[in-house]
């Protein structure tokens, strides 16, 4: 029994060893090479995660690139957003029928100052944004929370905007405009993985303007310069067709 466990581990071994040996032959791969070489790699730990590291050329004046995303097959549990609607009237119907968990107007203003009232995705109707702005702008701007037109965050459909809400988590550069996501299990099939990834691909790619709409077409590209999956114990390998 012990000599059939040690054959077991010396050929996880050589596998690891093999798959290593061929990402330093080669700059840059195909994505789904890196994906087999990174399994091979994590031989085994087929519960650890691959991650997908984006680089963006990000300018000065750029905003950080950001948005949200509802991958094919989920990598792991998401945490559910807390949402907080500014809304009166028959739009905060929809929103609490919708799922909000906090609707008000204006008389929300104070629990929110004061950390009474918490939420990680803040909505308002056009009618209220010009009362809450005074005092909230400086508490929720510098957190990048505050409800704005140009986030898509001031509507008046908040119900249907938190009814798309539900199921999908948020995704953020950092300041240098790097973008990091666990994006699949190692033990997942290789299909899965590959469509996970080109699916979050096409996602940071129309937020960066790398493929225009026609609404953004006037919008800076924020280019994307290197694409990198990684896993765990693995090497990080630049993908040249992601």
């Amino acid at each position: 029994m012990a000599r059939v466990v040690k054959r077991k581990v010396q050929k996880k071994k050589v596998q690891k060893k093999k798959a290593l040996v061929s990402v330093r032959d080669r700059e840059k791969m195909t994505l789904s090479d890196a994906v087999d070489i990174l399994r091979a790699v994590e031989v085994a730990s087929p519960k650890s995660m691959y991650e997908l590291t984006i680089k963006t050329a990000m300018g000065r004046g750029m905003a950080i690139p950001k948005g949200r995303f509802n991958l094919p097959r989920e990598a792991k549990t998401t945490n559910k957003d807390k949402i907080l609607v500014f809304a009166e009237g028959r739009a905060a119907e929809d929103a609490r029928r919708a799922g909000a968990d906090i609707v008000g107007g204006p008389e929300l203003i104070d629990g929110v100052v004061n950390g009474k009232h918490q939420a990680t995705v803040f909505l308002c109707t056009p009618d209220l944004i010009r009362s809450i702005t005074p005092r909230l702008g400086r508490v929720l701007g510098p957190r990048g929370l505050m409800p704005s037109e140009r986030r898509g965050t001031v509507l008046e459909d908040v119900g249907g905007f938190i009814r798309r809400l539900q199921g999908s988590a948020e995704w953020k550069g950092d300041k240098a405009g790097t973008i990091r996501l666990p994006i699949a299990r190692i033990d997942f099939p290789v299909e899965d993985v590959v469509k996970n990834i080109r699916y979050f691909m096409g996602v940071v790619k129309r937020a960066t303007n790398n493929i225009k709409t026609g609404k953004d077409n006037d919008k800076p590209v924020n280019q994307i310069t290197k694409v990198v999956l990684s896993s765990r114990q693995g090497p990080g390998i630049q993908i040249y067709d992601a």
